[in-house]
């Protein structure tokens, strides 16, 4: 009662309830459009289940290890998440999966589950029939379905220049028998696996770069976990490995909530920002950085302007009821 006696005072309260009220309506506003890119998606709760944040898995892809992750691992530990980054023994597509399931029974609460290249059909198969695993993320990443095999997968949209840059090397398995195991050619790795690196950095990549059992394009996948867990997806542009359009075509297949980056197939190491904002949003979070998480459409676009001179609108507005809240009290 004191406040509404007092015109001053009085005018101030209105003020700042005038604020307020323009503010929530404009955040409103805003926070409209945002939902737009990933329609049709659900994420996890932002912090996991009752608060547990997940445990965010990274599976490295061929022609390489865990340290593929370093940087986007060394960002998501900054964020406060735990992250596992196993070894893919690269031996054949069932075995690959089971061992993955494996470290994804030790886990305990929820689980992202990520996967680059190759190790997107690993997760596909190890993510089956773990309720704990809420999300899927692809990184210029194969997703076959059932019944598929990556080398015909492979072929199907052309783009990809990885089987002419190929090493075989004859070798014996564990069981006694003959096997072949790939390399990329170190003169084309750079080209071929991360042209968006520096040459000496690509170098050394090739050095390390482990084995990929020839069989593996031949495995059949048993199962597609992406038919019942919720998705995303990041397509590299220019990625000389997998196809781009492969990686269109299996995102849209999958209804992954997408983005595209102009990068190599090595995208977590040349972009590592973008792949930790992506997998971020997977597990509920806000990105860390002042940028969209997918590369809008038109609808996103004409939402985004629409909100923006709403919002606009709305603070004007605001603004000149203050104002003349204020001419009222004075001349009162």
């Amino acid at each position: 009662m004191l406040i509404s006696t007092h015109p001053g005072l009085g005018s101030r309260s209105r003020s700042r309830r005038g604020y307020a009220f323009t503010a929530a309506l404009t955040a409103a506003v805003y926070g409209g459009v945002a939902p737009a890119a990933a329609e049709g998606v659900s994420p996890i709760a932002p912090g996991g289940d009752g608060g547990v944040r997940p445990t965010v898995v990274l599976v490295h892809g061929a022609f390489a290890d865990a340290s593929s992750w370093n940087g986007v691992a060394e960002r998501l530990q900054r964020r406060g998440y735990t992250v596992v980054a196993p070894a893919n023994p690269l031996r054949g597509l069932a075995g690959d999966s089971a061992s993955t399931a494996d470290v994804l029974k030790r886990i305990t609460g929820p689980i992202v589950l990520v996967g680059h290249a190759y190790g997107g059909a690993v997760i596909s198969g190890a993510a089956a029939g773990n309720p704990q695993v809420r999300s899927l993320v692809y990184i210029s990443a194969f997703m076959p379905d059932t019944g598929e095999a990556l080398g015909p997968l492979g072929s199907r949209f052309p783009g990809s220049e990885l089987g002419t840059a190929l090493r075989r090397m004859p070798v014996r398995n564990a069981d006694g028998s003959r096997g072949t195991d790939l390399y990329v050619q170190d003169s084309r790795f750079h080209d071929i696996v991360a042209a968006d690196r520096p040459s000496a950095s690509a170098a050394v990549m090739a050095a390390s770069q482990r084995p990929l059992s020839a069989a593996v394009f031949e495995d059949m996948a048993t199962t597609a976990a992406w038919r019942t867990i919720p998705s995303w997806a990041l397509v590299a542009t220019r990625d000389k490995v997998i196809a781009p359009d492969l990686e269109r075509f299996e995102a849209r297949r999958a209804h992954s909530h997408t983005i595209e980056v102009n990068s190599s197939h090595m995208v977590m190491v040349s972009r590592p920002d973008t792949v930790t904002d992506l997998i971020l949003a997977a597990t509920g979070e806000p990105a860390t950085a002042h940028r969209p998480l997918a590369s809008p459409g038109t609808r996103t676009l004409v939402l985004a302007v629409i909100g923006s001179a709403a919002g606009l609108a709305v603070f004007v507005g605001g603004g000149l009821v203050t104002a003349v809240r204020r001419r009222n009290s004075f001349g009162r």
